[in-house]
């Protein structure tokens, strides 16, 4: 599934491309992609002649204001993607919702998996009243407060692994499970360590590691290892320099030791046994 880097990599490239651009008309081949309004055509008359005003991000999910000020909300779910292309380009066997616009071009929306969604939310609503999802986030990592305390804070409250609590989104929005075992190789801190276990020394580290992990893959433009792209249809490329996601029985950059996969909630979880040890309190 995209976490935040992806989702602001499409987001940056959105406002790059869309931004003043008016909506014609469009089609949408599969209705169930449009979680509101409650069918596809009022979904798309309620679009037209709209235009791109600004495409922000909250999680995982973007959101773009348009020139009414009502939103479009997209959530790419697992195989989602937005792509910036042609009218006259052929249309893939996974596209879901295709929006035109003006001069020929096109908004695309792929999703092979077909869990994502598309919401339009009406003027002058906020978008969390129509997208409930938005309600359950937590503090975004890039926001300035932030802070060890806040991470602290939340993660007391936790007796799972501390792998299984930075997957949940209403501890810290945006993070999944690349970025979450990236910034606990980082912070040393093994994933099945309890959360609320952890001292302030490790809080401290995690959340600095949070922003950092976050941070190299916005510049490296997200990571693709089966689905993602941005608009333009490039992958992205923070994979070849991860430090133990995906890089199971290949050696630590750190210590050189074998890196080890383990299943936490269901999820493929990375670490370095030397440099990740489980610490008890």
């Amino acid at each position: 599934m995209p976490e935040l880097p992806e989702v602001e990599t499409v987001r940056f490239g959105l406002n790059q491309t869309t931004l003043g651009r008016e909506i014609e008309g469009g089609e949408v081949l599969l209705p169930r992609t449009i979680a509101y309004p409650e069918t596809p055509t009022k979904f798309l008359s309620a679009l037209k002649h709209l235009a791109f005003a600004d495409w922000h991000r909250r999680g995982k999910y973007l959101l773009a204001k348009l020139s009414d000020h009502s939103w479009l909300g997209v959530h790419l779910r697992m195989t989602g993607s937005l792509l910036w292309c042609d009218r006259s380009d052929p249309v893939h066997k996974h596209t879901r919702v295709r929006l035109f616009l003006a001069q020929g071009k096109e908004l695309r929306f792929n999703d092979q998996r077909t869990f994502g969604q598309m919401w339009l939310v009406p003027p002058e609503t906020a978008p969390e009243q129509v997208i409930t999802g938005l309600q359950k986030l937590g503090m975004e990592p890039f926001d300035p407060a932030f802070t060890p305390d806040h991470l602290a804070h939340k993660l007391s409250k936790s007796d799972r692994p501390i792998k299984n609590a930075l997957l949940d989104q209403s501890i810290v929005a945006g993070i999944g499970n690349i970025y979450a075992d990236e910034s606990l190789f980082l912070s040393r801190i093994h994933p099945q360590q309890l959360a609320s276990q952890l001292t302030n020394q490790q809080i401290k580290l995690l959340q600095a590691a949070i922003v950092k992990v976050l941070r190299d893959g916005i510049a490296h433009g997200g990571t693709t290892f089966s689905d993602f792209q941005d608009v333009a249809g490039d992958k992205g490329n923070y994979l070849d320099s991860a430090w133990v996601f995906r890089r199971t029985g290949q050696a630590c950059r750190v210590c050189q030791t074998t890196i080890e996969r383990i299943k936490l909630a269901g999820r493929s979880t990375h670490f370095c046994p030397n440099c990740q040890k489980h610490l008890a309190r």
